[in-house]
């Protein structure tokens, strides 16, 4: 007797074909119009080569008027063939026209066919291929990014990836339960995985445990700290960058495992408060926030020739000194002379100097 477990299957250890609705691979837009053209012009293709075909052995055919195969004639058996209607008023008579008709014709009659069902076959196909796309995905990922929430912290977290680290959109999966966000994160061409990442499967269904990097987005502090926890178990040296809306949770984030965390309530209202009495600080920082254009915080490895030199007598204006993962201010002792190894914060021209508009 067959003993059923009472478990349910962890959703990490489901086949590739039933993950298909959970994750969700980019696709290649294409016009309807250009999609339907490119049908037509395969079907008239088909239809082209069935009809030279069939004209060029008229000989071997027999027509039921008996005065043999015309152009036209050729027109019509190719059509009637390749819709399978069939009046039978022309046939192939010799051995080497039915020759042909079963190994040239009858593949092109499927051709044809499939040429013109094609929107319903790629309805039908859709599973499997994105089956396909998703096993060789998950094969092949590595040093990705997870973003957990695609709201309006998690859109910007993606586009300074996109814009200021140049990753490349499938490097980067987005874990949401709205189905809104995800067809959002769709369109840009991002990896998808529908569920809630609190979850272990879920997470590891977008393969947190080899990322590079995981961005905790969501729209709650409590969502987040167990979020955190859920990550760092499973990605003991991933990077885990976290935010908070209150201060007051920072302690939580940092004790679950996150690297760094960004309190974004109390972020905003410095600058509103700063906005009220100097607005152009404001728009400098956001102008150094925004990575595709003016002015950006990069960080890049020090060259051979700027070791031991001071980091303030550089062409780049430098904002701090990174070594062995401690990042020093450019006016710290540490930070008096460059060290093989280090690395420099420094402000980055993206586009040519502009005036700031208020």
């Amino acid at each position: 007797m067959k003993v059923l477990s009472r478990f349910p299957v962890r959703l990490s250890d489901r086949p590739d074909h039933e993950l298909v609705g959970v994750i969700r691979m980019p696709e290649l837009t294409v016009s309807p119009l250009r999609s339907i053209l490119k049908r037509i012009i395969g079907a008239m293709l088909a239809l082209l080569a069935t009809v030279l075909i069939v004209y060029l052995d008229r000989d071997g055919y027999r027509d039921a008027n008996g005065d043999g195969l015309t152009f036209l004639d050729s027109l019509y058996y190719a059509t009637v063939s390749l819709s399978t209607t069939g009046y039978g008023d022309i046939a192939p008579a010799t051995p080497s026209a039915r020759l042909v008709n079963v190994l040239v014709i009858t593949p092109l009659r499927v051709l044809f066919l499939i040429v013109l069902v094609g929107t319903t076959l790629e309805v039908l196909t859709e599973r499997s291929r994105q089956a396909f796309k998703i096993q060789k995905w998950r094969t092949k990922v590595r040093d990705h990014t997870v973003v957990v929430g695609f709201g309006t912290k998690g859109r910007s977290a993606v586009n300074a990836l996109l814009g200021d680290e140049n990753v490349e959109p499938d490097h980067i999966v987005v874990v949401d339960t709205d189905q809104q966000a995800l067809e959002a994160a769709t369109s840009l061409g991002l990896v998808t995985v529908h569920g809630s990442a609190t979850r272990a499967d879920v997470l590891r269904v977008a393969g947190v445990q080899r990322a590079r990097a995981v961005v905790v987005a969501p729209n709650r502090d409590d969502t987040a700290v167990l979020v955190t926890l859920t990550a760092r178990e499973l990605a003991p040296k991933s990077h885990i960058v976290a935010s908070v809306r209150e201060a007051e949770n920072v302690h939580l984030l940092k004790q679950s495992g996150a690297n760094q965390v960004v309190v974004s309530s109390e972020t905003a209202g410095r600058l509103l408060g700063m906005a009220t009495s100097t607005p152009l600080v404001v728009d400098m920082v956001e102008d150094l926030l925004t990575p595709e254009s003016g002015l950006a915080i990069a960080e890049r490895p020090v060259e051979p020739s700027e070791e031991g030199g001071s980091p303030r007598h550089l062409p780049d204006i430098v904002l701090g000194v990174v070594r062995d993962g401690v990042l020093y201010r450019v006016d710290a002792p540490q930070a008096d002379a460059i060290e093989p190894g280090d690395k420099l914060l420094y402000i980055r021209k993206v586009t040519a100097a502009e005036t700031i508009e208020r």
